[in-house]
């Protein structure tokens, strides 16, 4: 029997129910209430691979065009389960199993997570942002919480160093397995690693040999026609330039000495300076390779190299005219 309940209607075991909310809140309900997600048939757990659910896209070639998860057999031909259909905020008030699909529907199919990649090709849908969407997981979900904000109020206490603080907690994540180890060697940016290693000896070459002295000197050149708030500018704008070509990390390791004896050779205070190159290695918005945010946001955002630019620069600008005088105000020059 279909029915919309009632504050005063008594729930049952066996009852279905379909939810409509945020997933952080269906999370804790599933959780708190002990609840099993149902799809088109059953719980769909498969003991012997792992459990995934995967957001999805139908596109124009989808064999689920014009068919619902019951009469394509979905969970019998393709093992997977349909746990949730948007389309477009239009509000769906059947089964899911009964639900029509149509093109430009976003799915949400659970699955073995082997298979799937496979799966969606078959079915011709586009996975969405490769994220998991784990229902009942809220007790795990808490666990980084707590373990990040122990790592950083042991680092602000000065009772560990930094990198032991958060070594220790990617570890203590792995032990307490909210993620699969196998998870943590696949999201280790190799790349990314091996440019820092290779950078750290190349900034204290640079300070070592005087290569920052003659870099700064003419910079400082230039800065001595410019008041307090040009020259900090045109280290923020110099920092900002870099970032794209080395990365932020990699950039505050170049450019911070420059910074530095820049500001001596003006007779300023380092500070305002330095924490100039902080903001302006943080703040790339011209390209995807600056900043990790940027690219990780390109394969699922759809996004180009040209797109960057658009809405970058004017954000640019935005962070410059307001960082300068914040800068000048909370670190005096002089």
């Amino acid at each position: 029997m279909r029915m919309t309940p009632l504050p005063d209607v008594v729930l049952k075991v066996d009852d279905i129910l379909l939810l409509e909310g945020d997933p952080e809140a269906l999370d804790r309900l599933v959780s708190q209430g002990r609840l099993s997600v149902t799809g088109d048939r059953g719980g769909g757990d498969d003991t012997t691979n792992e459990m995934v659910a995967i957001e999805a896209v139908i596109g124009e070639s989808s064999s689920l065009i014009g068919w619902t998860a019951q009469r394509l057999a979905l969970y019998d031909r393709f093992n997977v389960n349909l746990l949730a259909v948007s389309r477009r905020g239009e509000r769906l008030d059947r089964r899911l199993a009964a639900v029509e699909l149509r093109l430009g529907d976003v799915v949400v199919l659970r699955g073995s997570a082997a298979r799937m990649p496979e799966i969606l090709r078959e079915l011709g849908c586009l996975p969405l942002a490769e994220r998991a969407i784990l229902l009942g997981s809220v007790r795990k979900g808490i666990v980084p919480v707590v373990v990040l904000a122990l790592a950083m109020v042991a680092t602000a206490f000065g009772l560990l160093p930094v990198s032991v603080a958060f070594f220790a907690a990617a570890v203590a994540i792995v032990l307490f397995k909210v993620i699969p180890l196998r998870d943590v060697y696949q999201s280790l940016d190799g790349p990314i690693l091996v440019m820092l290693a290779v950078l750290i000896p190349v900034s204290d070459s640079l300070r070592s040999t005087g290569a920052t002295g003659v870099v700064a000197g003419e910079l400082a050149r230039l800065g001595t026609l410019l008041p307090a708030s040009g020259a900090l500018t045109l280290i923020l704008v110099a920092a900002m330039a870099v970032t794209p070509f080395l990365n932020n990390a990699a950039t505050v390791l170049v450019m911070a000495p420059i910074a530095a004896e820049f500001a001596s050779d003006l007779g300023y205070r380092p500070e305002p300076f330095l924490m100039a190159v902080a903001i302006g290695a943080g703040c790339d918005f011209l390209t995807p390779i600056g900043h990790q945010c940027n690219t990780l946001v390109m394969g699922p955002g759809g996004y180009r190299f040209s797109d960057y630019p658009r809405l970058g620069l004017p954000l640019s600008f935005l962070v410059v005219i307001v960082a300068v005088p914040m800068l000048m105000i909370v670190w005096p020059m002089n």
